[in-house]
């Protein structure tokens, strides 16, 4: 009997034991509630494809396992600076504020450079817990970064934040993963941002547009000074190299055909054609009177100045609105 009765016993904190594991197997994960509010956005370098993001992060969550104050990682971040941190564990919940300095890495979009948008991105994670034991939830009450902070020279158009889940294709050498394949929980933030262009875009083109200029003053001089018109045009020729190189030396290299590429482009190929308007004119002349050169070049002058500025309009106007297709995209 008493065999029995201890079989029964056995039999009965087996089953509750096995119900126990497979009730905590099938567990859901632990939720971390996480809000992030950004103080400021500086040092945007295009050349490095970085930028600086001050930021106050918290975090509401119930295991103390997940240790946040050791286990943060944010996986674009060149370089993470914690200037404050302050941890609350009444109520049986563990609360952690803390004020961070980032230089993040990103890519910047170039083709439609100085009309560009961009996005500045960041995301959070937990080193230790993959997405089975940890969750975020994004704490959206109230706004998420502040009004009064100025970028210079940019505007914040968006501001997105969101949860999902990256992806690595590897076990990290864990060899209870049998599989090369890990997920882990990720807290996204995607900041939207256009720049404020007119003044920017003189400032880099204005020298290109004066080489131009000395380049198309040479119909106005008499055919005969052959000399000067040839002169002023390769002057002219050099001086929009050297522009093209100034501007792209504060970009990051692109192997696409940008704004900036086109522009500069275009001018070097109404510079060479002032140049052969030139020998045509100078042909002209010797061959014909003096009154049919000069009458080619009024009548070529007014050409290649009308198509120059037609080439400009075209390009920097499917610019901008290929920037506002992007925002538009973007926003949808």
């Amino acid at each position: 009997m008493k065999k029995i009765t201890g079989l029964y016993v056995f039999l009965i904190v087996a089953v509750c034991m096995g119900s126990h594991s497979v009730s905590a197997a099938g567990d859901p994960p632990d939720t971390v509630r996480t809000g992030i509010y950004i103080t400021s956005v500086h040092d945007i370098d295009f050349k490095q494809k970085e930028y600086t993001i001050d930021l106050w992060l918290w975090l509401k969550y119930k295991n103390a396992a997940f240790d946040f104050l050791q286990n943060l990682e944010i996986p674009q971040a060149k370089n993470v600076v914690k200037s404050f941190s302050t941890v609350d564990s009444s109520n049986g919940r563990i609360y952690l504020l803390m004020k961070l300095q980032c230089v993040m890495k990103d890519s910047w979009k170039i083709n439609n450079f100085p009309f560009d948008r961009q996005k500045l991105r960041l995301s959070l994670e937990n080193s230790q817990f993959d997405s089975k034991e940890l969750v975020f939830v994004p704490d959206t009450l109230g706004k998420h970064f502040d009004p009064r902070f100025t970028l210079r020279g940019w505007m914040i158009d968006s501001f997105d934040v969101s949860a999902g889940v990256k992806l690595y294709e590897t076990n990290f050498g864990d060899p209870a993963i049998a599989k090369p394949h890990t997920e882990y929980s990720s807290y996204k933030v995607k900041i939207g941002i256009k720049r404020d262009a007119t003044e920017l875009f003189w400032k880099m083109f204005l020298g290109m547009y004066v080489a131009f200029l000395i380049s198309y003053v040479c119909f106005y001089i008499q055919p005969e000074n052959f000399d000067s018109r040839f002169q002023l045009s390769v002057g002219a020729l050099f001086a929009t190299i050297g522009n093209k190189y100034i501007v792209e030396s504060s970009l990051p290299d692109s192997t696409t055909f940008t704004l900036v590429d086109a522009l500069h482009a275009l001018t070097l190929l109404f510079i060479l054609a002032t140049i052969g308007a030139t020998i045509v004119s100078l042909r002209i002349g010797k061959r014909y009177k003096t009154f049919s050169s000069r009458k080619w070049d009024m009548i070529v002058a007014q050409v290649i100045l009308l198509l120059y500025l037609i080439g400009n309009a075209y390009f920097i106007i499917h610019s901008i609105s290929q920037g506002h297709f992007a925002e538009t995209w973007h926003a949808g």
